[in-house]
């Protein structure tokens, strides 16, 4: 089994795919690289893509919090010299989305190319959630693992998965207890999520990007996406009105467009 070593923390972490270009793979809150199934074959048609467990989940290791955002965007670039890559492009969704922006504004040689999906730049300006939805947030770190992933569903997924697609909805939840969360890691990611803020210094990130976000989004308000757009030069910004937070199953064709322009601004063969 991988594993990268950052610090004391031990990350575990897979690799597969073409011989092409890399791309690092940040998953968010409280889910282990195999939220990735319905995505990884796809970008691994033409590229080599690397998945991993942020600490606190899955198969990596679970220290006590508090954790923070710059602390797992460092966990994640051991990942990447572990797997034996110079730079990859990056990934992120959800959390994983405010890590990658740290990634990218910390360790800037490191990434090629920024895919932020359902993500935020946090901070005073971003649009918070609704009442309910945080209010949820805090209910989950006391649940046990099964009745948390179910009790999210209304808050990911969007009205038209719900009514029409339970059993796309019963597959990811199926990956996703193949490795349940605990509550006291949950509570140190979520932390870190809450203490996240790049806003002032997104203009600093100098790599294409793209932002990706669902319009029926609950866990990160869709305006978030445009204040990246808009801070980040150059930024491209893509939404989709079907898609809430886990657009990977609401919208199917998202992972082809995502496949579709990394390839573009990816030089052939592996770094």
């Amino acid at each position: 089994m991988p594993v990268a070593q950052s610090g004391d923390i031990r990350l575990h972490f897979e690799s597969t795919g073409a011989p092409g270009a890399p791309v690092l793979l940040v998953m968010g809150l409280g889910m282990t690289a195999t939220g990735w199934w319905r995505t990884t074959p796809v970008l691994a048609e033409a590229l080599t893509v690397i998945a991993f467990d942020n600490r606190g989940v899955g198969r990596s290791d679970r220290p006590p919090g508090p954790y923070s955002v710059a602390q797992m965007a460092d966990d994640a670039i051991a990942v990447l010299d572990a797997a034996g890559h110079d730079a990859a492009h990056v990934y992120g969704i959800s959390l994983g989305g405010m890590i990658a922006q740290e990634i990218a504004l910390r360790h800037p040689r490191r990434v090629r190319a920024l895919v932020l999906g359902a993500t935020t730049p946090g901070g005073p300006r971003a649009m918070p959630a609704d009442e309910a939805t945080l209010a949820f947030f805090h209910r989950r770190t006391e649940m046990p693992a099964l009745e948390s992933v179910w009790a999210s569903v209304p808050y990911n997924y969007a009205a038209r998965t719900r009514e029409s697609r339970g059993d796309a909805i019963a597959q990811d939840i199926a990956q996703r207890l193949r490795f349940p969360i605990e509550p006291e890691p949950y509570a140190a990611q979520l932390q870190a999520a809450l203490g996240h803020d790049t806003h002032e210094r997104l203009a600093g990130i100098a790599v294409p990007t793209l932002v990706v976000h669902g319009d029926e989004d609950r866990m990160v308000h869709p305006d978030n996406a445009r204040l990246l757009a808009e801070a980040i030069p150059d930024a491209e910004l893509r939404r989709y009105p079907q898609a809430a937070h886990l657009y990977p199953t609401d919208e199917p064709c998202v992972d082809r467009e995502i496949a579709a322009w990394l390839s573009a601004r990816s030089s052939p063969g592996p770094s």
